[in-house]
């Protein structure tokens, strides 16, 4: 088993470097496990007060479920990756089965901040892209998936997208064992992430 981390800012690119990754592997041979389901379940908060929290700060999310999920797929243990809802800004009834998989990739803006996950990757990655880049998608998602006007997007760049990602995500690029610039976008180093992965499950094979 291969666990893999993916890193980077808001509208960088991760999920695309995900999809191209499972897109090269045998099918039903990777399992993603998104941060973004792991922020902390809100439920006895009123929806007003939900709808103020700062989902770029490391306090919104509950990482020792999130690292002790992980640990289960690393033993070979199934788990049941909770749901997160945008809409409602708390955690949903429903769960979902994830079974351990020749690769795990954890993937979200701070996959790499917290030390106890960072030790369980066999690889870390983080994916970089210029500040302008992924502001504009960040507008194009939110219009879009999730009805937000344009003026609060612009707002919350301000207060709290920029002045987060320097804070706690950019610095995490130093854990990074390998740097994508330019996002989805950089289809060569992307290759030869994949490419890696692939030579690493090979050599985990004839060594078992």
């Amino acid at each position: 088993m291969l666990i893999i981390g993916i890193a980077g800012g808001t509208g960088s690119g991760k999920t695309t470097v995900v999809r191209k990754i499972i897109e090269s592997l045998p099918p039903d041979s990777v399992a993603v496990i998104p941060q973004d389901s792991y922020y902390n379940d809100q439920s006895d908060l009123p929806l007003e007060v939900r709808k103020h929290t700062n989902f770029d700060h490391p306090d919104a999310f509950e990482w020792p479920l999130l690292a002790h999920q992980v640990s289960e797929l690393r033993h070979g243990r199934a788990i049941e990756q909770p749901t997160y809802s945008y809409f409602t800004c708390t955690r949903l009834a429903g769960t979902v089965h994830v079974e351990p998989r020749e690769v795990i990739i954890v993937e979200g803006i701070m996959t790499l901040y917290d030390k106890s996950l960072r030790d369980m990757m066999d690889l870390k990655v983080f994916v970089d892209a210029g500040a302008d880049e992924r502001l504009l998608r960040v507008i194009e998602r939110d219009i879009v998936e999730r009805g937000h006007p344009l003026d609060m997007l612009v707002r919350k760049y301000r207060n709290i997208l920029k002045p987060m990602h320097d804070e706690f995500i950019e610095p995490t690029k130093q854990y990074a064992d390998i740097i994508i610039p330019n996002g989805g976008a950089n289809e060569r180093a992307i290759s030869m992430l994949t490419r890696y992965i692939l030579s690493a499950l090979r050599g985990q094979h004839s060594n078992g």
